[in-house]
């Protein structure tokens, strides 16, 4: 492993990453930060986890000039979920750089906040490809001065149908840049975006070492259509983990099989596109802080998800296509943990385990499953419940405030108290489930930062 300070950073980005607790480069960093920095095109193959998002990061803002008031870096992700991890990630990284702008452009929020925001440049801009294409269009956005272009996760913004928003934002934008491309897969239409968009790249391709594989465990069951159900339900209580992530292919079949779940006593939640954005993000929230055992979703939207240690996960319904089912199975078993993948398959679906068998190639791992009717309601409920507190950034608030007034006037002790995220209008705290209720009184009843705000308890 190397050094952060063997590369030609400048000093704030050294400090931020000393800040940060980045001592040793990622296999993904070593190999592509060098690149970067020189100004060279780069086609990385790299999972979430990777540190990659730190490698664009550290090159972008390496190569930026604050003192010029105009946009010099584009970061494209597939969803609203991950371009904002992508942002908050660029902007602790940016910490110690002073007047950095960075905005957040993404479909399914009110456009006119985010037209007001660029009366004046930013030097970067994280977005979706369908709002950012909007802006360039309406000539809000002006690409002219982009001097480093991320492609984050291609491999998924082309499965979800960016291609064309993606070439026609690149011919907006000045000719000469850097193009930065990362994907988790390596399709022939991935190469086909590379050779379109980059010039000569440098090729990042990391195997990891044999003992810091993940250790995952797949299974596949044959199950009739109308057992599929108490199948999940005998699978998820047996399995005995905190949390599970449980992949449907229609967006009905995730409200269904979710609604089915919560009623026979699991905490479960449904995550798809066709939800409002705010729903979205309090799903994603109360999955994130353990308010939410069992999440359950389209491919689509689960891929905003950045949970480190998920021990299963079950594809409800068997993947459209194998590669779609490697990106299921490598949700589970991160950051050294081992993990447990299932998938439920009925006869009708075998041609497609066969696609994944000749994929693999190596047989499946089919295993037989007595399926015992489920029997009235047990109870499988989350660890931490969550608290929606009313106000948020944009009246000064932060996580200390929240704690401070959870473990002084409130009583809690700090172990009780989970995630707390602070978002523009609101913010939200997991509560030891036992617990919630007396913080919910707490702090009905005293003050956050000086001030009454409205609090209440989500789901």
């Amino acid at each position: 492993m190397t050094s952060f300070t063997t590369l030609p950073l400048k000093p704030a980005l050294l400090a931020s990453v000393e800040t940060l607790g980045y001592t040793e480069m990622t296999p993904v960093q070593a190999q592509s930060l060098p690149p970067m920095l020189e100004g060279r095109d780069v086609i990385a193959q790299a999972q979430t986890g990777s540190g990659k998002t730190a490698a664009f990061g550290l090159s972008l803002l390496q190569a930026i000039d604050v003192d010029t008031i105009r946009l010099q870096a584009l970061v494209l992700c597939p969803t609203r979920e991950l371009a904002d991890q992508v942002s908050k990630a660029i902007r602790k990284l940016a910490a110690n750089i002073p007047n950095v702008k960075l905005l957040t452009l993404c479909g399914g929020m009110p456009l006119g906040p985010q037209l007001a925001s660029l009366t004046h440049d930013p030097h970067i801009v994280v977005g979706t490809p369908g709002r950012v294409q909007e802006h360039l269009k309406r000539q809000s956005l002006h690409g002219g001065g982009i001097k480093v272009l991320v492609l984050d996760e291609a491999d998924r913004m082309l499965d979800m149908g960016f291609t064309e928003a993606i070439d026609d934002i690149i011919g907006r934008i000045a000719k000469h840049h850097q193009t930065l491309l990362f994907s988790a897969t390596y399709p022939e239409e991935i190469r086909a975006v590379s050779q379109r968009v980059q010039n000569d790249p440098v090729e990042v391709t990391v195997e990891a070492p044999a003992d810091e594989k993940p250790a995952i465990e797949q299974r596949f069951h044959e199950v009739e259509p109308a057992q599929k159900i108490d199948a999940l339900t005998q699978l998820l209580g047996g399995a005995h983990a905190e949390q599970a992530l449980v992949f449907c292919n229609m967006r009905r079949e995730v409200d269904a099989v979710a609604q089915e779940l919560d009623r026979r006593g699991f905490s479960a939640l449904a995550l798809h596109g066709d939800m409002e954005q705010r729903d979205r993000d309090e799903v994603l929230v109360r999955f994130a802080n353990h308010s939410c055992a069992v999440l359950v979703a389209t491919d689509v939207a689960a891929r905003g998800l950045d949970i480190v240690a998920l021990p299963l996960v079950v594809s409800y319904d068997i993947a459209h296509d194998p590669e779609t089912h490697t990106h299921r199975v490598g949700r589970t078993g991160r950051a050294g943990e081992s993990g447990l993948a299932i998938t439920l398959c009925t006869p009708r679906e075998r041609p497609k385990a066969a696609n994944i068998e000749e994929l693999n190639g190596t047989p499946l791992p089919w295993r037989p499953l007595k399926i015992t009717p489920s029997r009235g309601k047990a109870l499988h409920l989350a660890p931490m419940k969550t608290l929606v507190i009313d106000a948020g950034r944009q009246d000064k608030l932060r996580p200390g405030d929240i704690l401070g007034a959870l473990t002084g006037d409130a009583g809690l002790a700090a172990k009780d108290i989970g995630k707390i995220d602070v978002f523009a209008t609101r913010a939200y705290v997991a509560i030891t489930r036992s617990l919630a209720n007396k913080a919910l009184e707490q702090l009905r009843a005293g003050k956050i930062k000086g001030r009454n705000f409205r609090v209440r308890p989500l789901g």
